[in-house]
């Protein structure tokens, strides 16, 4: 779950504290975007030379969380289930989810994600701004991966009785999604850096979001973070002298877990066509899909020095990756937003002109 699920522009007002794993209507309700922390291990800068046999020292930094920090999400889960009982729901095609099942259990990126001493060496090469601009896109990635984890990893164990086969996709996703995380926090640790997991599953507020909502939003995280990666892959591999950390090397193959698992929702989402096909269903959907693009590309363009880095417009690499998304999901999901790609652009640099300003207001003594 790459990055679209960072849908703080929808403003959710409720909040749950606790796991994914409780039933919505046990956890108490919280109002307004209150600051929560979570433990970072130790420092993104340099590490200093070490004197031989004495101990590498980790100390401990905070990170708060803000409006357009990857959410971490809980839904009804017992709505889930009815959704998914095939004695209720005829829309359900089987057939699909058993080929889908198939798919998931070939695990083709079983061994892809193999470290090798590239990691290391590349991040003590890596200095300045850039590094600490890099540290954050390794923790914010990881968190995000891991929310994924913890909300599929709970619809795998809710629906296990009412339909094992779409639950065991939840869990097999949820294998996938935690083996992302894990990958990121290691390549956190070249930095002498380490996210608390443990402590993120219990301290992080849960967002609560009605299933049809996380159906569309799931659908466009993972469409949207196949694009992403892919299109960076591509564009480092044309361009090697921008591949400053070799994880983008795994990107080729790591995008293909995010297409399938955006493959699953989309079986998902047409086994229910009441949360396609009336003029409200359409209407959501255009709006899920202009909240995430907007949200995605107020967090790129305040993370410009990022995709300067690797040679990336930000801009030009947003529009790429919205346009590509429109073009292979309509489809299943109607977000064709119809309007031209110049005014849509024009509407979310009014959004960036704005967050600028008011950011410049309240650093105003």
């Amino acid at each position: 779950m790459a990055s679209a699920m960072e849908l703080s522009l929808l403003n959710p007002t409720v909040h749950h504290h606790g796991i994914a794993g409780k039933a919505a209507s046990q956890l108490p309700a919280r109002r307004a975007f209150s600051a929560v922390r979570f433990r970072v291990r130790a420092s993104a800068a340099a590490p200093p030379a070490a004197k031989p046999g004495s101990p590498k020292k980790r100390g401990k930094t905070e990170v708060n969380e803000s409006l357009l920090t990857p959410r971490f999400y809980t839904t009804d889960f017992d709505e889930m289930e009815q959704l998914f009982n095939a004695e209720i729901n005829k829309q359900l095609n089987q057939d699909e989810f058993d080929a889908l099942l198939q798919e998931f259990k070939t695990d083709y990126n079983q061994t892809h994600f193999i470290r090798n001493p590239e990691f290391k060496e590349a991040a003590d090469k890596m200095q300045g701004p850039l590094r600490q601009i890099f540290v954050e896109f390794l923790e914010r990635s990881c968190t995000a991966e891991f929310s994924g984890f913890l909300l599929y990893k709970e619809l795998g164990r809710r629906l296990k009785k009412t339909n094992p086969v779409v639950a065991e996709i939840f869990s097999l996703m949820s294998r996938d999604e935690a083996r992302h995380a894990g990958f990121l926090n290691k390549g956190l640790s070249d930095f002498n850096l380490a996210l608390d997991l443990g402590f993120l599953t219990k301290a992080r507020k849960y967002t609560f979001f009605k299933p049809k909502f996380i159906f569309y939003a799931t659908y466009l995280s993972e469409k949207i973070g196949y694009w992403r990666y892919i299109t960076i892959f591509r564009h480092l591999k044309a361009n090697p002298e921008y591949q400053v950390y070799p994880i983008f090397k795994y990107f080729e193959n790591w995008c293909q877990d995010e297409n399938r698992h955006g493959d699953f929702f989309s079986a998902l989402l047409k086994a229910q066509p009441q949360f396609l096909n009336d003029w409200k269903a359409k209407l959501w959907s255009r709006f899920f899909c202009l909240s995430v693009y907007v949200t995605m590309y107020l967090n790129d363009c305040q993370r410009t020095a990022f995709y300067e880095g690797i040679g990336l417009n930000t801009k030009e690499f947003d529009m790429h990756v919205i346009i590509e998304v429109n073009r292979t999901s309509t489809p299943c999901l109607y977000h064709e937003l119809c309007v031209l790609v110049a005014s849509l652009c024009s509407v979310l640099d009014s959004f960036w002109t704005t967050a600028e300003h008011d950011n410049s207001d309240n650093c105003t003594p």
